[in-house]
């Protein structure tokens, strides 16, 4: 691991209280892995070995249902922890952690996250703030599918990825990795059939720019006033 250098840690939240010196230990003690796109890094279910950082690519972080629906709950963005179910106490994954583009992670055995937390300041503080955002999202994810429209689901569910993962582009704001209509019905708990029909109306009318793998919202302020008014 010494050929990786110390600034990547260096301005991330659960690193960035650390000096040089305990960030090269940190790193010495790190596996680091790349993932091709579509690829599960881990699975709902499966036993809790290890704890990752997300240094490159997207990851999507899906749930299944008793009836064996997968819903995404969540994407994780370049620079957060993940797969930190030793956060939670717990010694199982509670999600599947898919790429959503290919991706680069350092890992470290779910042993280390104790000593991490007790050694390293800051840590542990930044970790539970980002489960506790994280926990919020998906409450309001909840309280989003009791209460809201489908075109207000969809509207809102595009709004917060660009918040989360935009990138500024000529027509607007792009969702900065693949993402299909499928993806999309799967986030919002409707169907594909639904996702296509909004979509297109949406483009027509000067909302969105959609092709298959990628989403570009160029009206923010108009799809903020759809998520709001439902109509």
């Amino acid at each position: 691991m010494n050929n990786l250098d110390e600034s990547l840690l260096t301005n991330l939240p659960p690193f960035r209280n650390l000096a040089k010196a305990q960030i090269r230990t940190v790193l010495d003690l790190a596996t680091p892995k790349r993932f091709n796109r579509e690829l599960s890094i881990f699975i709902e279910g499966d036993p809790a070995g290890r704890f990752y950082l997300l240094l490159d690519g997207h990851i999507r972080v899906v749930r299944t249902t008793p009836n064996g629906d997968q819903i995404i709950v969540l994407h994780i963005a370049p620079g957060q922890l993940f797969g930190i179910a030793a956060a939670m106490h717990r010694d199982t994954y509670p999600a599947t952690a898919m790429t959503a583009d290919e991706c680069l992670t350092l890992s470290w055995p779910n042993a280390l996250w104790h000593k991490f937390a007790a050694d390293y300041p800051g840590f542990a503080t930044e970790n539970y703030k980002t489960l506790g955002e994280r926990m919020g999202e998906v409450n309001n994810r909840v309280v989003e599918m009791a209460t809201q429209h489908v075109e207000q689901r969809v509207a809102n569910t595009l709004l917060r990825l660009i918040n989360q993962n935009g990138k500024k582009v000529e027509n607007g704001i792009a969702i900065d990795f693949p993402i299909t209509r499928q993806n999309l019905s799967d986030m919002t708990g409707t169907t594909l059939h639904t996702v296509s029909r909004l979509l297109s109306a949406w483009q027509k009318g000067g909302l969105v720019a959609s092709t298959r793998k990628r989403v570009v919202v160029t009206d923010p302020h108009k799809l903020v006033l759809l998520s709001e008014a439902g109509i």
